[in-house]
């Protein structure tokens, strides 16, 4: 089941005044954490530029449904976004540090997301994840976040993550496996870059 492109996203749904002033208020809390903090592998994406993209697919009906999950969720912005624009949105973060603070983040802004600290590599994937590499957040030694979530991976109808560039290939692998048919993948590659993938229901062609 291959992934199709989806072509860039028609309009531009703006950024309502209270998802900017959420955005400003994230920004100073993980400016602030940064500087006392390091955690590995946390960079925030193009907040905006996700929030523009995750408008689209709501208002546009191009998923399947409307259940989102954050893949490494960090401060759990782009999983606030979401459930600003619509989904019912859930983040998966192996760093215990960052769930306190994306847990804190939605309470203060009265947004309903769930934020579980674990891993989002699903059971049965050990050898998909030994083939990426040495990363703590590839880790599949720690809970899985599913059994909490009461959720599969493929009950996902949305999947977001901001891959490192040599991470690009196992996240897309993942999806690929254990993502349901028709679910989208959206990942972030740094400046604007925004890829939209949907899952084909259309068996993989041999060459």
């Amino acid at each position: 089941m291959p992934l199709v492109e989806l072509a860039p996203l028609a309009g531009d749904p703006g950024i309502p005044p209270d998802v900017r002033r959420f955005l400003r208020e994230a920004d100073e809390r993980i400016d602030d954490f940064q500087v006392w903090s390091r955690v590995p592998a946390f960079v925030p994406c193009d907040f905006e530029g996700a929030y523009r993209v995750l408008r689209a697919l709501a208002d546009g009906n191009l998923t399947r449904g409307m259940r989102f999950c954050e893949w490494g969720s960090g401060f759990g912005v782009a999983a606030w976004l979401a459930a600003m624009a619509g989904f019912y949105s859930c983040g998966i973060e192996i760093d215990g540090e960052l769930v306190t603070h994306a847990r804190q983040l939605a309470d203060d802004f009265e947004i309903d997301v769930e934020f579980v600290r674990g891993s989002f590599i699903p059971p049965g994937a050990e050898e998909r994840i030994d083939r990426a590499g040495q990363y703590a957040w590839f880790t599949t030694e720690a809970d899985s976040a599913y059994e909490e979530l009461d959720l599969d991976p493929d009950d996902m109808d949305v999947i977001f993550a901001y891959p490192w560039p040599d991470e690009e290939f196992v996240t897309t692998d993942l999806f690929l496996r254990y993502g349901g048919t028709k679910a989208v993948l959206v990942t972030y590659h740094g400046g604007d870059d925004f890829r939209i993938r949907r899952k084909s229901n259309q068996p993989r062609r041999c060459r």
